[in-house]
């Protein structure tokens, strides 16, 4: 089954655009996907008419995912640092959709683990990984990170490298970049891998 159509415009377009009006900011078909980038403030909105419409049935929660668009000089879809990419699966259709909001430092994204309960971790890895707070699913410690980790590893200005990793003895492990070296498949240096590096 293809994913439901309104003449030319994807139906969940329409629908979502009906619920939402303006703040649907833009429909996007990239590479045979769809992707809905709507208002931070009415995500939940647009995410509950995708799963609760009889027309749509939007049901399954795939992933969510943090995006960092600081250093990016091309075009955007959103204006705003930071990116959430909502992956959600129609079981009716067997379809795919995007739901994408921009968040900036100091904002907060609505929790949508209480519509999809499979949304509780992936929001709190991304907050963890990048720092975006989504608003009813606020965490007190690290999620993925020891505690005492300082800033957010994904963040693009976060420094490249490793640090000793602690063992279960107390022995202290070599960093990756103590040890990193090429092989086949890796690029280093501008390097493809398809020299004789692997010693095979």
């Amino acid at each position: 089954m293809g994913a439901p159509m309104l003449g030319d415009e994807r139906l969940e377009a329409v629908r979502v655009r009906e619920a939402l009006g303006d703040a649907l900011i833009k429909v996007k078909e990239f590479r045979g996907e769809t992707y809905l980038c709507v208002a931070r403030e009415r995500v939940l909105d647009a995410l509950r008419t995708l799963k609760e419409h009889p027309e749509l049935q939007y049901d399954y929660f795939c992933e969510c995912v943090g995006v960092d668009y600081s250093v990016w000089p091309h075009e955007r879809d959103l204006e705003g640092r930071f990116e959430v990419v909502y992956n959600l699966m129609s079981t009716k259709h067997y379809s795919r959709i995007f739901v994408k909001v921009a968040v900036d430092d100091g904002q907060k994204v609505p929790t949508a683990k209480h519509l999809f309960l499979g949304a509780e971790y992936p929001e709190r890895e991304i907050n963890d990984l990048y720092g975006v707070v989504f608003e009813g699913n606020e965490q007190t410690g690290r999620f993925l990170l020891p505690d005492d980790w300082v800033g957010f590893p994904l963040r693009k200005e976060y420094p490249l490298g490793g640090e000793d990793v602690l063992f279960d003895r107390g022995e202290h492990g070599p960093a990756v970049e103590d040890i990193s070296m090429p092989h086949a498949g890796e690029s280093f240096e501008g390097k493809t891998g398809s020299e004789g590096v692997s010693g095979r």
